[in-house]
C-alpha cells in the first residue's frame, strides 16, 4: 500500500516540513522546505500566513499521515506558547481534512532515525540525507528536522 507522509517540525519564524512517499519498504523523498513568516508582521498575520501556506502543502500533497514534533519546552515560555499556537493551527487544518496526525518528542525521533534517543542533531540529520539516499543533508535544518518526523512517521501506518 503506497502512503504519502507529511512532517512538521512547528514554528512560527520558520516551520519545516517535508513530505515522503512509502511503497512497501521503499521510501523516497517528494518534497520539503520551510515556510517562513517575517518578524515585522503581527502574530496574527504570521498566523495566517501559516496557515495559508500549510493549506497549499495539504493541497498540493494530499498526504495520508500528519507527523509533527511534539513541543519541546525550552528557556523561553512565550517562545513555547507561540510555537504551541502554530500547532494548534495544523492541527486545526488536519481536523477539518480529517487527515490523521501522529506527534513524536524529539528523543523518539532521534530514536527512531538512529537507533538512540539521545543522538545529537546532527546525527539524526545524517541518517535523514542516508535514508532517504540524499546527496546532501537537507536544508535548512527545520527541512532535515521535518523529514526526521516523517520518516519517524512511516512505523505508524
Amino acid at each position: 500500500m503506497s502512503q504519502t507522509i507529511l512532517g512538521i517540525d512547528p514554528g512560527f519564524g520558520r516551520m519545516g516540513f517535508g513530505a515522503i512517499r512509502v511503497d512497501g519498504i521503499v521510501v523516497r523523498l517528494i518534497d520539503y522546505g520551510v515556510i517562513t513568516t517575517k518578524s515585522t508582521e503581527t502574530f496574527d498575520e504570521r498566523l495566517v500566513q501559516i496557515a495559508e501556506d500549510v493549506r497549499a502543502l495539504l493541497k498540493e500533497h494530499k498526504p495520508d499521515l500528519i507527523g509533527m514534533e511534539k513541543l519541546f519546552f525550552g528557556k523561553s515560555s512565550t517562545t513555547a506558547m507561540r510555537v504551541s499556537e502554530v500547532r494548534g493551527v495544523v492541527r486545526l487544518l488536519c481536523a477539518e481534512q480529517k487527515i490523521p496526525m501522529v506527534e513524536f518528542t524529539p528523543s523518539q525521533i532521534k530514536k527512531t532515525t538512529t537507533g538512540n534517543g539521545a543522538a545529537t542533531k546532527q546525527g539524526m540529520q545524517k541518517m535523514v540525507q542516508h535514508l532517504l539516499q540524499l546527496k546532501n543533508i537537507p536544508r535548512p535544518d527545520d527541512a532535515a528536522d521535518a523529514l526526521a518526523v516523517a520518516l519517524t512517521a512511516v512505523g505508524v501506518r
